[in-house]
């Protein structure tokens, strides 16, 4: 077997397209963002990656069926505008070597389908939780800058202070200088402790801005509401434990 397998589903026609990228990460914003997406839009399979460069294993599901480690890319054509490739999956590349050998299988896929350009979604762990979460944006070019802060992306000089690390930095540092491509990344705040849908609405909200598409946000509320319920009731926990501890020792 190749180290990377490409298994297409489709090999369509596509004007001018845009690749949106979300794979697991911090807070796995990236791919709660995409994969909101995929389900809402409910884009047509194009291909599938299967890597030996994913984990040795595979997922079963409710009727006992094994399906192997993989990412997608699915398609969606739209009248009039540029058509939109999503790319969502189960793993980042576990190694160095395995990062570069993706990002870089995807950017030649992505010169072969003649995306026009590259918008990486993933987390900023900031350590804590935060309420109304910002979106961070760093790019290929100066030149996109305007157009990304107009859809509420901002660009604080040092942050990221650790840069891009992971497929979300490398495609675009790839894109830029081998690839000759165009991208940006977007990265929702998160306490990066559990999966954030909060910090995805942030980005989704971004990035619709940007590429022009509606979605109902209704779903991913109700995810963000369960999850702020969650961590509130586990700080009342810990609260309470705290305050029976002083007890004992009172």
């Amino acid at each position: 077997m190749e180290k990377i397998v490409i298994k297409y589903y489709k090999k369509p026609r596509l004007s001018n397209p845009v690749l949106i990228s979300g794979l697991p990460g911090i807070g796995n914003v990236g791919k709660i963002t995409v994969d909101y997406l995929i389900e809402k839009l409910k884009p047509e399979r194009l291909l599938d990656i299967i890597s030996e460069h994913f984990p040795p294993q595979v997922f079963i599901d409710s009727n006992s069926v094994v399906s192997i480690a993989k990412n997608t890319m699915y398609y969606k054509k739209r009248r009039g505008k540029s058509d939109l490739i999503f790319l969502t999956g189960d793993f980042q590349g576990t190694s160095q070597e395995g990062q570069y050998e993706l990002s870089s299988k995807i950017l030649e896929i992505c010169k072969e389908l003649k995306v026009s350009m590259i918008y990486t979604l993933g987390g900023y762990s900031i350590g804590r939780i935060v309420d109304n979460p910002r979106v961070l944006g760093a790019v290929t070019d100066i030149d996109l800058i305007d157009d990304i802060s107009r859809a509420g992306v901002i660009f604080p000089k040092g942050e990221p202070a650790g840069g891009i690390v992971g497929s979300a930095g490398l495609m675009l540092g790839l894109g830029k200088e081998v690839f000759n491509m165009k991208g940006a990344c977007l990265m929702g705040e998160t306490s990066g402790y559990f999966a954030d849908p909060k910090g995805a609405i942030a980005i989704l909200r971004a990035l619709t801005r940007i590429i022009d598409v509606t979605v109902d946000e209704k779903d991913i509320e109700e995810k963000a509401r369960q999850i702020e319920e969650i961590t509130e009731k586990m700080k009342e926990e810990t609260t309470s434990k705290n305050r029976d501890d002083l007890n004992y020792f009172g």
